[in-house]
């Protein structure tokens, strides 16, 4: 079976196509005119082990916000659609990820239920040209949009680059296990109810 998905997601203040194989090697290919965006992406994909196309194009003459909360709906989207109805997933999966004087923790229930706890706390305004509140925005996105439930915590740290980058790092580790298929149950859906 193959888990692979291609969304376009068009609006009048963004364009944007995303294309995900979640049976990957963390191969990508990252374009948002965001730098520090497309850092992170690039660390999602990396320690995901899902190969990821990101080309989003948007109004960022006006903010960077509509580029970064679409890009988290599109690939979201896409996650949600390559996973499918889900049969043989692992479901869950907590990962906590050590950047030097930080540690992040993220937990995750791919549960078509998304709701997003952020308990992380930035000290300075901006990561290159984003505004550190964007984010939580990102995120929020991504659990809505993928369905997934997603708690994301610093555990401590000092250094806002450090936090947000094992933010990223961790959600990369949580989605490569939750979405590995466990041969064990691989033809049958993880939940009591018969459906995710």
């Amino acid at each position: 079976m193959s888990r692979k998905a291609k969304i376009l997601r068009k609006t009048k203040e963004t364009n944007i196509s995303v294309e995900v194989n979640l049976d990957g090697k963390g191969k990508y290919q990252i374009k948002t005119k965001i730098g520090f965006l497309d850092h992170m992406l690039e660390q999602l994909a990396k320690h995901s082990l899902i190969d990821m196309k990101i080309n989003a194009k948007g109004d960022t003459h006006i903010d960077l916000h509509h580029t970064t909360e679409d890009t988290g709906i599109a690939i979201g989207e896409a996650i949600k659609k390559a996973a499918g109805n889900r049969k043989g997933i692992k479901r869950y999966a907590t990962t906590n990820i050590p950047m030097d004087e930080t540690l992040t923790r993220v937990s995750l229930d791919i549960s078509n239920r998304p709701y997003l706890i952020w308990n992380v706390d930035l000290k300075v305004e901006k990561l290159g040209e984003m505004d550190t509140e964007l984010f939580k925005e990102w995120f929020q996105a991504f659990a809505q949009s993928a369905g997934i439930t997603l708690h994301v915590e610093n555990i401590y740290g000092e250094n806002s680059h450090h936090k947000i980058e094992s933010c990223f790092k961790a959600l990369a580790r949580s989605l490569k296990e939750a979405l590995e298929i466990d041969k064990r149950i691989k033809n049958s859906i993880p939940s009591t109810k018969g459906t995710i």
